[in-house]
C-alpha cells in the first residue's frame, strides 16, 4: 500500500458521515439564529437613545445617569462585537461542514468529540489539543 493510499484511509476515518453533519449543521443554525437576534438587540441598547431623559432632575444625578450610560453603551458595544465574532466562528463551522472538514482538529488531525461539538459547534480543536495549548 502506497503512502498516500494509506493517508488518504486514515482521512476518510477522520471524518463525520453526511448524517452527523447535518445534525451539527441544524445545531449550529439554532445557535446562529439567537446569536444574531441576540446581537441586534445589543446593537439596539448601544445605538438607540433612551427615551428615559434626565432633564427635570438635579443636575449632580444627570451627570452620574449620564456617566453611567455612557459605560452602559460601551459595555454593550464589547459583548456586541465578542457576539459578532461568534456569529463569525459559526458560519465558519457550516463552511467546514459544506467542506467535509468540520469536526476535525486542527492541531491533531483527529476528529473532536461529538459531545465536544455538541456544545461547542464551532471548535476547531480538540479537548487535548487545547489543554496542550495552554
Amino acid at each position: 500500500m502506497t503512502a498516500e493510499k494509506k493517508i488518504k484511509e486514515t482521512i476518510e476515518k477522520n471524518k463525520f458521515s453526511d448524517e452527523e453533519l447535518e445534525e451539527f449543521k441544524q445545531i449550529i443554525l439554532m445557535k446562529l439564529e439567537k446569536a444574531r437576534e441576540d446581537l441586534q438587540m445589543l446593537t439596539e441598547a448601544y445605538t438607540n437613545e433612551n427615551g428615559h431623559g434626565t432633564d427635570d432632575t438635579s443636575p449632580t444625578f444627570k451627570v452620574l445617569e449620564e456617566g453611567y450610560q455612557v459605560l452602559s453603551k460601551e459595555e454593550n458595544s464589547r459583548l456586541a462585537s465578542r457576539q459578532q465574532k461568534f456569529i463569525n466562528n459559526l458560519e465558519n463551522a457550516l463552511l467546514r461542514i459544506e467542506n467535509k472538514t468540520y469536526g476535525i482538529c486542527r492541531v491533531t488531525g483527529k476528529l473532536i468529540s461529538k459531545e465536544r461539538l455538541r456544545s461547542v459547534p464551532h471548535a476547531t480543536l480538540s479537548i487535548d489539543a487545547k489543554l496542550n495549548r495552554s
